[in-house]
């Protein structure tokens, strides 16, 4: 090894040490100087603020935010806690979202500190935190999660701005419906004697059908004398029920957006065709179409592969060992082959649907056997493992510069039949082709191929509609991003309903 290596092994075994501690935010003092700037130079650290840098890869290129975005929560625990001596916590409208299962990066954290200094301190990306000189609340309000400081659910739902029922209806409505009774509530209530905020609560959750805790807040207030006026804060009454023993927060954050987003989505989409199909023509046009999409579908997950390859691969000309030793073209070359394994089981849905199956059910039947052919060839060139085909993700992932981080891996067992259940009970095709795209990508149940997954899935809803067999084209892929972004990120689904209508012209 020469000496330049060496030197820069020698650096990268203390970041490793540091690693292994658990720590993500990494403070100069924790390395040497000479240690800092070698990894600084070669890119392995990333400085967030004077003193202050994450874990980063050198291979990364200028802009990309995946490092920040992925480290985001656990940097500014560590740099929160050290800063502040542990007398911080975020804010209630934060510590809502945590509770909820939310871990999407905010543009700007809102932090309480008596320490505060009602100034922000800006990160990478435009991210900042402002820390606001307020004293904390009771120390049985707040707790520690995943080494974030929060308000209680209890105290985060009392204390949160009357403005959050409005800009973020589903996380305040999926927060709402995690409380269980009323006992907690009302013990914060009525120790400060907050009659609006209850009047404000009892509207809440007269609004998500959890009339038995409004009423139970009321009885509670009316009993200490307190006059309570009841107001429903959300601008609008939400279409459905979320009954009182239905708590988990990933369903009904699923459920909440189906609810709340259909409405843009029929009002931005073209009506469904409803049209008699002949189902033979309408699967040779699928499969004319074979070509185009794998091209297409394939290089907007950054495969370079050939439309040669393509049609190598469809003919069963392509094979496996041809001695070049280009692992690249090799992986690329897996991939097309799965697409193509995957392309013929996606049909077979496809047809069960024209015949009149439901589209849900059919989904739910067939998702796991896409999945098998698509992965199938890499696993059987021991490029992946054959564990990976197993199931649904076993631990947590992350989308390429997204503020969007998927839900858990036991969230994604809860949210994945949550998402059948839906597709099965929606009556209007074009909901269940955006919406189904949208909140599997949103939920990301795999480690790889969700994007692929969800474009088959928009095609089997598209089937469902009688509207053909649509190519998201890779030239469009920037637009396609940010309208998937949009949509999770601000729960706007209204970009994302008209790019995939726009597709249809």
């Amino acid at each position: 090894m020469n000496p330049v290596s060496q030197k820069l092994a020698d650096s990268l075994e203390q970041l490793k040490l540091l690693q292994e501690s658990g720590s993500v935010a990494i403070q100069s003092k924790q390395l040497s100087r000479l240690h800092r700037e070698r990894l600084l130079k070669h890119g392995f650290i990333r400085e967030v603020i004077r003193g202050w840098y994450i874990p980063a890869m050198p291979d990364e290129k200028l802009g990309d935010s995946t490092s920040w975005y992925t480290c985001f929560w656990d940097f500014c625990g560590a740099y929160l806690s050290e800063r502040f001596d542990q007398s911080w916590c975020l804010s209630p409208e934060q510590s809502i979202n945590h509770h909820i299962g939310d871990k999407t990066v905010p543009q700007q954290l809102l932090v309480r500190s008596p320490k505060g200094n009602n100034k922000p301190t800006d990160f990478l990306y435009n991210t900042s935190i402002f820390d606001v000189r307020l004293n904390l609340p009771d120390v049985e309000h707040i707790q520690s999660l995943a080494g974030l400081n929060i308000y209680s659910l209890p105290a985060a739902v009392v204390y949160c701005s009357p403005k959050s029922f409005v800009n973020s209806p589903i996380q305040m409505r999926t927060a709402l419906s995690m409380v269980t009774d009323a006992s907690d509530l009302l013990s914060i209530l009525l120790a400060a004697n907050h009659s609006v905020i209850a009047g404000r609560l009892v509207g809440a959750f007269r609004n998500i059908g959890r009339d038995l805790i409004a009423d139970n807040i009321l009885k509670g207030m009316n009993a200490a004398d307190l006059v309570v006026l009841e107001e429903d804060p959300f601008v609008e009454k939400v279409q459905l029920n979320l009954g009182r023993r239905d708590v988990s927060p990933y369903v009904n954050r699923i459920r909440l957006m189906w609810a709340q987003m259909r409405e843009d989505v029929i009002a931005h989409f073209p009506e469904p065709m409803n049209q008699t199909v002949d189902i033979d023509t309408y699967m040779a046009e699928v499969e004319e179409q074979y070509v185009t999409d794998a091209y297409h579908s394939l290089s907007i997950e950054g495969y370079r592969v050939t439309r040669e390859l393509i049609e190598l691969v469809r003919s069963g000309s392509w094979q496996a060992d041809d001695g070049s030793g280009e692992s690249k073209k090799y992986l690329d070359a897996m991939a097309a082959k799965g697409y193509w394994d995957a392309f013929g089981e996606v049909k077979k849905t496809v047809r069960a649907v024209l015949e009149g199956k439901n589209p849900g059910d059919m989904l739910e039947r067939a998702h796991s056997d896409w999945y098998l052919a698509l992965f199938g060839p890499s696993v059987a060139a021991g490029i992946i493992k054959q564990s990976d085909l197993a199931g649904y993700r076993t631990g947590p992932v992350y989308i390429r510069q997204s503020m969007h981080t998927p839900p858990s891996r036991d969230a994604v067992r809860t949210m994945m039949p949550t998402l059948f259940d839906l597709l099965a009970q929606e009556e209007n095709a074009a909901v269940r082709l955006v919406l189904g795209h949208f909140i599997f990508v949103y939920i990301h149940p795999y480690f790889d191929g969700n994007g692929r997954m969800g474009r088959f899935i928009m095609n089997l809803m598209m089937a469902s509609g009688a509207y053909p067999w649509t190519v998201v084209p890779v030239e469009r892929r920037s637009e396609y991003m940010q309208a998937l972004e949009s949509a999770s990120v601000k729960q706007d689904i209204v970009p994302f309903t008209q790019f995939l209508a726009s597709l249809l012209l």
